[in-house]
């Protein structure tokens, strides 16, 4: 049963992400009380435990891109809901799913927008910098301040990253 509030949460968050750019709290904390409840009462101490977890551990794998800038607190927020109603292995493969996702859709925005090959430029000058066969350079800092700021919304991976882990779990 709870797998349908969890498609359904998924279903509310996609759609918003998508349209408005945004994942809203107003989901996501009666989705958390709900999957910390629903655990606990079916799985006893032990359901509760495992759903606080799977929150946890949901919320950690998020935050440090998260902290850097590359995503916004609503997919890390999302994500700690998923482990909340699924647990730390399923959030897991999640987000493994979801990074794979992320990164396929990524590659797909920059080649849309031409700026694949520009940046592949300047990770390789910069690996070449580092590793000391050409002069010390950092040309990942352009990638910032010159890029055209195309993003997505993250949303997609992790809804496709828990598909997968539906599908592979």
């Amino acid at each position: 049963m709870l797998d349908y509030f969890l498609t359904a949460v998924l279903v509310i968050c996609l759609y918003t992400d998508i349209r408005y750019k945004k994942i809203y709290n107003i989901v996501l904390l009666p989705a958390l009380v709900l999957a910390l409840a629903g655990n606990l009462y079916l799985g006893g101490f032990d359901g509760g435990f495992t759903s606080i977890k799977g929150f946890l551990l949901g919320m950690g794998l998020l935050f440090i891109p998260f902290i850097l800038g590359g995503m916004g607190a609503g997919d890390v927020k999302l994500l700690g809901v998923i482990g909340a109603f699924k647990g730390p292995a399923f959030v897991w493969l999640t987000f493994l799913a979801a990074a794979i996702t992320g990164g396929i859709l990524a590659l797909i925005v920059m080649v849309k927008s031409g700026q694949f090959k520009p940046r592949l430029q300047s990770v390789w000058y910069t690996i070449l910098s580092v590793t000391g066969i050409m002069p010390r350079v950092n040309m990942l800092g352009t990638i910032h301040s010159g890029g055209t700021g195309q993003t997505f919304p993250y949303g997609i991976a992790i809804t496709a990253g828990t598909a997968a882990a539906y599908l592979l779990g």
